[in-house]
């Protein structure tokens, strides 16, 4: 098709001014209400997408990201391995769920700490692994702060370990990502602790928060977090054909919902489209995008007020409405200039992860081999009997009223003569026959004899022995 001179100008200003209004909705924050996100390249920091990605947040438990960073460091630096052993304090064992629940004096590896923390986003965990690394809880928030400053989380400032509620404990998409990428490379050695898909301690087995793990293909890190003012955090690393990136959702409404974007983030990223770049703006790396100067948004009421049908937690199991359909899905890539998935990022994230063998963690030393299998067998053992004795009181509970045969042989036993022969002489006959040298006979007869005289020869005794009318009905239905 030809186009004139003029047409070709006038084609080339409305893109422009397009490409323009692009730049504005990507770069312009949003109402604090909405979510943060941001896709960054690992390899050259790029930014694909911002959107409130410079505005403060509550972090959660994706605070985790920089107490694994700071303890890992040491142990590169050689200041701690993994193998030193670390203790639960009153300090560790009185924080907020989700935690492992272990008692003050508890001792286990900074590796099954580390395991703990991040699959399980366990707080005592991480303040364990903060005692043991800083001395204290301020200390190690202290060592926390100096490496955000040193990478450049310019608005980051940390007060704990494990991202519980406190004062001042902030950082951005922005921020994060940095984060992120900063432990892909500094810490590659280490790197397996972001994408542990599941753990077993004895008998519980505890699938990572992180639903893209096993779920989203190349999925391989990092971290969830959730308190009430924050919303549903997530920061997700996927690697495909080469090219690893780094997606960041802040403020979504659920653990599947957050899962969901982060997928969808990750696939635009990945789309080998590229028909319309020329229409997107560069919006530079992640270090040069502008923080915003404002307070945290306060998601409490939406995220934990009386609206919602059940407590929200980072376990959370809601999962997202389903009205998005393939065409409203389709839609959205379109009009990101990309072609839609085969497989939608809604049903991937809905999906049974992929089986996997769980890593095993334990308390104590550390252990390999037939140390470990025998550890292992141990907490199982522990864990055991609780299940056990359920099933024995209930079976306990449920045996007198189907045939009271252990209630009822006692007080049968304490009494049996004194009572039956005074208040009834025709029973007189028949208690000989309940003597030893008659039991075959009387066994013979009972069942031959009308239902109605063991009734009443029986009846009476369970009460005048235990006071009690209440093992009587079961007495004939045995």
């Amino acid at each position: 098709m030809y186009f004139s001179f003029a047409s070709r100008r006038l084609l080339s200003w409305n893109a422009i001014v397009f490409a323009a209004g692009l730049a504005i909705a990507a770069i312009a924050p949003r109402a604090a209400s909405a979510e943060a996100l941001l896709v960054v390249e690992v390899e050259s920091g790029k930014v694909l997408q911002a959107e409130n990605a410079t505005y403060p947040w509550y972090p959660a438990s994706v605070t985790k990201l920089m107490t694994a960073y700071v303890v890992l460091k040491a142990v590169k630096e050689r200041r701690v391995s993994l193998e030193t052993l670390v203790t639960v304090s009153p300090t560790a064992a009185a924080q907020a769920p989700s935690k492992m629940g272990f008692k003050a004096g508890t001792q286990l590896t900074i590796e099954n700490a580390m395991t703990m923390m991040m699959v399980k986003s366990a707080n005592d965990m991480a303040a364990v692994l903060a005692e043991g690394i800083g001395g204290s809880i301020d200390g190690f928030s202290e060592q926390m702060n100096a490496n955000a400053a040193r990478l450049g989380m310019t608005q980051t400032h940390y007060v704990n370990p494990n991202g519980l509620p406190a004062d001042g404990h902030v950082t951005s998409a922005r921020d994060l990502a940095i984060l992120a990428r900063a432990i892909i490379h500094d810490l590659p050695e280490y790197e397996y602790f972001v994408h542990i898909p599941s753990m077993k301690f004895g008998r519980r087995v505890t699938q990572n928060f992180n639903r893209l793990i096993g779920r989203y293909p190349g999925a391989d890190g990092m971290k969830t977090g959730f308190i009430c003012a924050s919303g549903y955090n997530l920061v997700a690393t996927a690697t495909r054909n080469g090219k690893r990136l780094i997606a960041v959702v802040l403020g979504s409404s659920s653990g599947q919902a957050r899962a969901v974007k982060a997928a969808q983030l990750l696939e635009r990223g990945f789309s080998n489209n590229n028909n319309l770049t020329w229409l997107r703006p560069a919006l530079g790396t992640v270090d040069s995008l502008v923080p915003i100067d404002a307070a945290p948004p306060n998601l409490r009421d939406e995220m934990c007020g009386p609206k919602r049908k059940r407590p929200a937690s980072d376990a959370d199991e809601e999962t997202v409405a389903s009205g998005e359909s393939g065409a409203e899905n389709a839609m959205t890539f379109f009009t990101a200039g990309l072609q839609p998935p085969t497989l939608r990022p809604l049903d991937m994230i809905a999906a049974a992860p992929a089986p996997s063998e769980p890593v095993i963690v334990y308390l104590g030393p550390k252990k390999t081999g037939a140390d470990l299998i025998a550890a292992n067998a141990v907490e199982e053992a522990k864990q055991t009997p609780k299940a056990r004795v359920k099933k024995t009181t209930r079976a306990a509970a449920k045996k007198p009223e189907a045939g009271a045969d252990a209630a009822d042989a006692k007080p049968a036993a304490t009494k049996p003569a004194a009572k039956p022969p005074a208040t009834r002489p025709a029973a007189t006959a028949a208690k000989p026959a309940l003597k030893p040298a008659a039991a075959t006979s009387t066994t013979a007869v009972k069942p031959a004899a009308t239902p109605a005289k063991p009734k009443a020869a029986v009846r009476p005794t369970p009460k005048d022995a235990t006071g009690e009318a209440k093992p009587a009905p079961s007495t004939p239905r045995t």
